[in-house]
C-alpha cells in the first residue's frame, strides 16, 4: 500500500498477515513478487519500496535478513522462473540483475526513461523491459563459466556469488560463500584466489593433506582490478590484461610486468618451487613462451604459424602439446623444436601426469588417447578435456566437470605388439583390468622379461607363476643361460605341453619332457621320450601310470601296475583300503619271506580285515612268532595261543597276562586270577583276589569271601616257596586261612538273620555261633557282626536248652549297639530267659576225644580242651567236634616213610600200653615207648585217655615207627600240604564213624554231609573243587 503496509489475504479477501514497514507513508510499497521456486522451504515475498530499499519476508510476516539499499526508486520487481535471480527497474533508467538474496550482480540494459516493468521469459535467459517513453527492449543474458583447475582440484562459480571447490578423485565438495559477484577464480596446489568486484580473496588449505578440503582466508587485496585471466601461485597472483601480464604479491604490490607481442590466449601454471613457479603462455600470433615469476625475461619455447587455443606440457617438460585455431593438435619436442606428430579435430589437450608418452585430446564429440607414436584410440565423449591423471580424464561439459575412468588397455596392447614390455607395464599401472594384467604377464614371460612378468603376476596374485619366475631367477644366478629351457618351463606352465616338449628335446633335456608327460598322465606321449630301454625309467613310468590309475578311481588296474613295477607296498595299501582279502593273500604268498616290510603290511591289513587265519599264515612265513602270538591274543583265539605257548615257553607271559586281563574284563575274575598265577604274575594275581575279596565282603557275599580268602592263602603258600619271602608269606597264609574259616561259618549266621527261612538245623547254627565266638580275634574282621552272632547263639541256645549260655549271650548284647530291627526280639528274649533255669543241657556239652573231658559251652580258652589243651577239629558243614586227634612224627621220620609204615597194615596182638611223660623247660611231651614184652604199651590211641593234664601248655602226641606200623590206613587222615609246610596227621578214634577230608582245602566233614553237599553244589562247599577234579 502507499502507506507502507503489506496485507496478505486469502482468496476470499480475508486478511491473514499484516506487515508494517518501518518507513510508513514515507516508504510507499511500489512492487512485490513471490519467489516461484519450489526448492525453498518457505514462501518468500520480495518487497520494493520508494524508500529505495528491497526486503524479503516469510509468509508469516517475519523478515528475512536486512533491508538492501538500492539508491533509486524501484518501479518493478520480478523473479526468474526458478527463483534464482531477481530483475529490478525504476528511476535509475536501467534494469539490474540481483541474486535471490538481494545482492546486485550487474546491469542488464540502460534505457532513456524510467523502467516501469521487466519480466524474464519462463525457463530461459531472455528478459523483456518496458519503459515510460513507450519503448520495449528485449535482452538475452549469457552466464559465462568462471572456473579454475589444478590437477585433481576444480573450483567453479555457483549462483554467481558462491565458489565450490571439488576434489575430482574423492568427489568431496566445499562451498565458499562470497556474497558478491564472483568474477574470476584461480587455484594452485593449496592456494585459491577469488576475484570480486572490489577485491581479491586469497585462501589456503588448513593442512598439507592431499585430501583436505578446508580452506581459510590467507590474504585480502582490497582493490578493483580489470583483467581477462587470473592465475595464482604460492606467493603471487598473475593478472592477464590483453597483451600484458602483471605479477602481484598477496599484499597487492606489483612486483613484475611482462609485455607481449600479441594477445594472450592461454596461460597455465606448470609448477616449480614456491616463489619461482613457471608459467606457460600461448599468444594469438602462435608464439609459446615460458615465464618464471621471479624473472623479468620470458623464454620463447617455439613459434608456430597459427594462433594458440590450448597448451600443455608433458610431465618431464620435454614435450609440448598445442591446439591451434584450426582445431589441430600438434606435439613438439621442446629441445629440438621438432614437430613429432599432429592430429586433427581437437579443441583441448592434456598430457598424462603419470606417463610421459600419453596424452588425450577432445573434439567432435570424441575422446582421443594417443600413446607414443601409435595410432589414436578413440571413444565417444562430450565436453572438453581439462586434465589427465593416471586412468582418469577430467572432462568439462557445459558447467560441470567430471572424472571419467578410462581403461588403458588399448595403448598397453599397442606396446605389447611391439614387445615393449616395460612401457606396457607403465601404461598398465595407470589402470587396466585383471585380464589385461594377466595378458601382460604372460606376454612378458614368453618374451623372457622376467622382471616385468614378476611385477604383473604380483598384481594378479598368481603365486604359481611367481614360483616359476623365482626358480628361473635362481637358476640364472647359478649360471644357467639356456633360454630354450626357460621358455619350455613357461610353456609347460601355460599348458602348451607339446611346444614345451619340443623345446626340452631341442635343449637336450628329454628326461624333463618324460617327467612332464608322466606327471600329466599322458603316458602315450611319454613313451616317445623313454631312453634306450632303461629299466629305471620304465619302472618309473609304470609307477606313475599306476598312481594315475589310483587317482582316477581305478584301483584294480593300479594294483596290477604296482605289482608289475615291483611297488608291492603301494599295491598292498590299495588292496587293504578296499578290503580285497583274496588279492592280499595272493600277494603275500608270492612275496619272498625276506621281504619283511610288505609281508608285515599284508599281515596288518589281513588282521584289520578280520582274516586272522591268513594273517597267521603270513606271520608264519615271516617266522615272526611274537607277532603271531599278539595276533592270537588280539583276536582272542586262546586255544591257538596256548598251543603256541606250549611249544615256545618264552611267550608264556605274552599269552597269559592278556588272557587274564580279558577274563577280568569279562567278569571272570577267578579264572583271571589263575591265569595271572600261571603267567607268573603273582602280584597281579593277589591284587585280583584281594579286590574280589573286598567286593564280596562289601556285598555281604561271605561264602565268596571265604573262598577268595582261601585262594589268597594258597597263593601266599605258593609264593612262600621263595626263601626270601617265606616268613612273610607263611604269616599271611595262616591269617587268610583263619579269615576263610570265619567267613565260611559266618555266612550261615548272616543268611539266618537276613532270610525269612533258614536251611540250617538249630544245632548247626548253635555250633557255628560257638565256633565264631571262640575264634573271633580282638579286632573283628570287616563285615562280621558280633550282634548277629550273639543273637543267633542266644536264640538257638534257648531253643536247645542251653539257658545259661543264652543268658550270657543276652547279657553280652546289652553292651553292643543293636540295630532297630533286632531291638524288640532281643528285649523280649532278655526278659523271657529269666524264667528259664540257670544251667545248660548236658547233651550239648562238647567232649574231648583225647582225654574224654566234658568242656563247657563257653570256653575262655577258645576251641581247645580245657584239660589237655588239644585243639578241637570241627566239621566244615555242621561244626560238630570231630573224633580226631592230631599226632606228630617222631624226629627223623619223613612223610614218605610214615606213609609207607601206615600202609603196612600189620596185625596187632594184645598189648599193654605205657605212657612216658617227659618234661623240660620248654615243652611237655607224651611219648609212647616200646618194651620187649609187648607193643601194646606204645599205642596212645587204644588206651584210655583219662589222665589229668599236669601243666597249662599243650602236649602234642608224638608217635614212633612202631606205632605208625600198628595204625590202620583208613583210620588216619593226612593233610598233604605243599612245601614249605609239613604234612598234618590225624587219627580217627571212632573208626566206624566215617569222616571225609577234601583233598584240595583239607577241610573235614562227616562223610554223609560231604556227599550231600557235593551232590547239591557239584563241588566242595569250602574250596569249590569239582568232584571230578584231581586232587593236589
Amino acid at each position: 500500500m502507499f502507506n507502507g503496509i503489506i496485507s496478505i489475504r486469502n482468496k476470499n479477501g480475508e486478511e491473514k498477515v499484516k506487515i508494517e514497514r518501518p518507513g510508513g507513508s514515507l516508504s510507499p510499497i511500489w512492487s512485490i513478487c513471490w519467489n516461484p521456486s519450489r526448492e525453498e522451504r518457505n514462501d518468500i515475498l520480495a518487497v520494493a519500496d520508494w524508500g529505495q530499499k528491497v526486503s524479503f519476508y516469510q509468509l508469516s510476516g517475519k523478515q528475512i535478513g536486512k533491508d538492501r539499499a538500492l539508491n533509486f526508486d524501484p518501479c518493478c520487481i520480478s523473479y526468474f522462473t526458478k527463483g534464482e535471480y531477481i530483475l529490478l527497474g525504476g528511476s535509475d533508467k536501467q534494469v539490474s540483475l540481483f541474486t535471490k538474496d538481494g545482492v546486485r550482480l550487474g546491469t542488464v540494459g540502460e534505457q532513456n526513461s524510467w523502467v516501469w516493468t521487466c519480466q524474464a521469459k519462463p525457463d530461459s535467459n531472455y528478459v523483456v523491459v518496458g519503459c515510460q517513453d513507450g519503448t520495449i527492449s528485449f535482452y538475452q543474458l549469457i552466464f559465462s563459466t568462471v572456473h579454475g583447475l589444478y590437477k585433481d582440484r576444480y573450483a567453479y562459480r555457483d549462483s554467481m556469488t558462491d565458489v565450490i571447490v571439488q576434489h575430482l578423485i574423492t568427489e568431496q565438495k566445499v562451498r565458499i560463500k562470497c556474497k558478491e559477484l564472483v568474477k574470476k577464480i584461480a587455484i594452485y596446489r593449496n592456494r585459491l584466489a577469488i576475484q570480486l568486484p572490489e577485491k581479491i580473496l586469497i585462501y589456503e588449505l588448513y593442512s598439507e593433506d592431499l585430501s583436505d578440503m578446508h580452506y581459510r582466508v590467507k590474504e585480502k587485496i582490497i582493490k578493483k582490478f580489470e583483467c581477462n585471466l587470473l592465475v595464482v601461485c604460492a606467493n603471487h597472483i598473475i593478472l592477464c590484461q590483453e597483451k600484458r601480464l602483471q605479477c602481484l604479491s598477496f599484499s597487492g604490490v606489483k612486483e613484475r610486468e611482462w609485455q607481449m607481442e600479441s594477445l594472450i590466449r592461454y596461460i597455465k601454471v606448470i609448477g616449480g618451487p614456491p616463489g619461482r613457479e613457471g608459467l606457460l603462455v600461448g599468444l594469438k600470433n602462435g608464439q609459446i613462451l615460458k615465464i618464471f615469476v621471479d624473472n623479468l625475461f620470458a623464454i620463447v619455447l617455439l613459434k608456430q604459424a597459427t594462433a594458440v587455443r590450448c597448451l600443455d606440457m608433458s610431465a618431464s617438460r620435454k614435450k609440448l602439446a598445442v591446439v591451434d585455431e584450426n582445431d589441430t593438435c600438434l606435439v613438439y619436442d621442446i629441445d629440438t623444436k621438432e614437430l613429432l606428430f599432429q592430429e586433427p579435430n581437437a579443441n583441448s589437450v592434456a598430457w598424462n601426469t603419470q606417463c610421459e608418452d600419453m596424452l588425450c585430446f577432445s573434439g567432435g564429440g570424441y575422446l582421443n588417447i594417443k600413446a607414443s607414436t601409435f595410432p589414436v584410440h578413440r571413444q565417444k565423449l562430450q565436453g572438453f578435456v581439462v586434465g589427465y591423471n593416471g586412468s582418469k580424464i577430467f572432462c568439462l561439459h557445459v558447467f560441470s566437470i567430471s572424472a571419467v575412468e578410462v581403461p588403458q588397455s588399448a595403448p598397453m596392447y599397442q606396446y605389447l605388439d611391439r614387445k615393449l614390455f616395460k612401457e606396457a607395464y607403465q601404461i598398465a599401472c595407470l589402470g587396466v583390468t585383471d585380464t589385461d594384467w594377466r595378458e601382460l604377464a604372460m606376454e612378458a614371460l614368453e618374451g623372457l622379461d622376467f622382471e616385468t612378468a614378476k611385477k604383473a603376476f604380483i598384481r594378479v596374485q598368481d603365486l604359481r607363476y611367481l614360483e616359476l619366475i623365482s626358480s628361473i631367477e635362481e637358476r640364472k644366478k647359478r649360471g644357467e643361460t639356456n633360454n630354450d629351457l626357460f621358455l619350455a618351463d613357461v610353456f609347460s606352465y601355460q599348458g602348451k605341453f607339446h611346444e614345451a616338449a619340443k623345446l626340452y628335446k631341442r635343449s637336450g633335456h628329454e628326461n624333463l619332457a618324460l617327467e612332464m608327460y608322466t606327471d600329466l598322465c599322458m603316458f602315450e606321449y611319454a613313451k616317445d621320450f623313454l631312453g634306450s630301454g632303461d629299466p629305471k625309467e620304465t619302472k618309473m613310468l609304470i609307477t606313475k601310470q599306476a598312481d594315475w590309475a589310483r587317482n582316477i578311481k581305478e584301483p584294480k588296474a593300479a594294483v596290477e601296475m604296482y605289482i608289475s613295477a615291483g611297488e608291492h607296498v603301494k599295491a598292498i595299501e590299495i588292496c587293504g583300503d578296499h578290503g580285497w582279502v583274496d588279492m592280499l593273500i595272493d600277494i603275500a604268498r608270492k612275496l619272498d619271506k625276506a621281504e619283511r616290510e610288505p609281508l608285515l603290511l599284508c599281515a596288518t591289513y589281513l588282521k584289520k580285515l578280520d582274516s586272522p587265519g591268513y594273517a597267521a599264515e603270513t606271520y608264519l612265513k615271516m617266522g615272526d612268532l611274537k607277532s603271531l602270538v599278539q595276533l592270537h591274543v588280539e583276536t582272542q583265539r586262546w586255544a591257538e595261543a596256548f598251543a603256541l605257548g606250549e611249544k615256545h615257553p618264552e611267550f608264556k607271559d605274552d599269552i597269559y597276562v592278556p588272557y587274564a586281563q580279558w577274563l577280568a574284563e569279562n567278569d571272570r575274575f577267578e579264572e583271571a586270577q589263575k591265569a595271572f598265577h600261571k603267567a607268573g604274575r603273582q602280584r597281579e594275581a593277589v591284587q585280583v583276589l584281594e579286590q574280589l575279596t573286598n567286593n564280596a565282603v562289601a556285598e555281604s557275599r561271605f561264602n565268596d569271601a571265604a573262598y577268595y580268602y582261601w585262594m589268597l592263602s594258597m597263593q601266599c603258600l605258593d609264593i612262600a616257596q621263595d626263601p626270601a619271602q617265606k616268613d612273610t608269606m607263611l604269616g599271611k597264609f595262616y591269617h587268610f586261612q583263619r579269615l576263610a574259616e570265619l567267613y565260611h561259618g559266618y555266612h550261615a549266621i548272616h543268611r539266618h538273620t537276613e532270610d525269612p527261612f533258614s536251611v540250617h538245623r538249630p544245632e548247626t547254627l548253635f555250633n557255628i555261633s560257638r565256633f565264631l565266638l571262640h575264634s573271633l580275634p580282638k579286632d573283628t574282621p570287616s563285615g562280621i557282626s558280633k550282634v548277629k552272632i550273639l543273637f543267633t547263639l542266644a536264640k538257638q541256645s534257648k531253643a536247645l536248652g542251653a539257658y545259661r549260655l543264652a543268658r550270657h549271650a543276652y547279657d553280652k548284647l546289652r553292651g553292643l549297639y543293636i540295630p532297630a530291627r533286632f531291638q524288640k526280639s532281643i528285649e523280649l528274649g532278655t526278659l523271657t530267659i529269666r524264667a528259664k533255669p540257670f544251667h545248660d543241657s548236658e547233651e550239648l556239652v562238647p567232649l574231648c576225644y583225647r582225654c574224654s573231658t566234658n568242656n563247657p559251652l563257653l570256653n575262655n580258652l577258645g576251641n581247645v580242651c580245657i584239660n589237655c589243651r588239644q585243639p578241637f577239629i570241627f566239621s566244615a558243614s555242621s561244626y560238630d567236634v570231630l573224633h580226631l586227634v592230631e599226632f606228630y612224627l617222631e624226629e627223623g621220620i619223613t612223610d614218605e616213610e610214615a606213609i609207607s609204615l601206615i600202609d603196612l597194615e600189620v596185625l596187632r596182638p594184645k598189648r599193654d600200653d605205657r605212657q612216658l611223660e617227659i618234661a623240660n623247660n620248654s615243652s611237655q611231651i607224651l611219648r609212647l615207648v616200646e618194651t620187649k614184652d609187648s607193643i601194646g604199651d606204645e599205642d596212645p590211641f587204644t588206651a584210655k585217655l583219662s589222665f589229668e593234664q599236669g601243666g597249662s601248655e599243650f602236649v602234642p602226641v608224638v608217635v614212633s615207627r612202631l606205632v605208625l606200623r600198628s595204625m590202620s590206613r583208613r583210620d588216619v587222615l593226612i593233610k598233604r600240604w605243599p612245601p614249605p609246610l609239613r604234612w598234618q596227621y590225624f587219627r580217627s578214634l571212632l573208626p566206624d564213624a566215617s569222616i571225609t577230608m577234601c583233598p584240595s582245602c583239607f577241610q573235614m566233614f562227616h562223610s554223609e554231609d560231604y556227599e550231600l553237599l557235593v551232590l547239591q553244589h557239584g563241588c566242595c562247599p569250602y574250596c569249590r573243587r569239582c568232584k571230578d577234579d584231581p586232587g593236589p
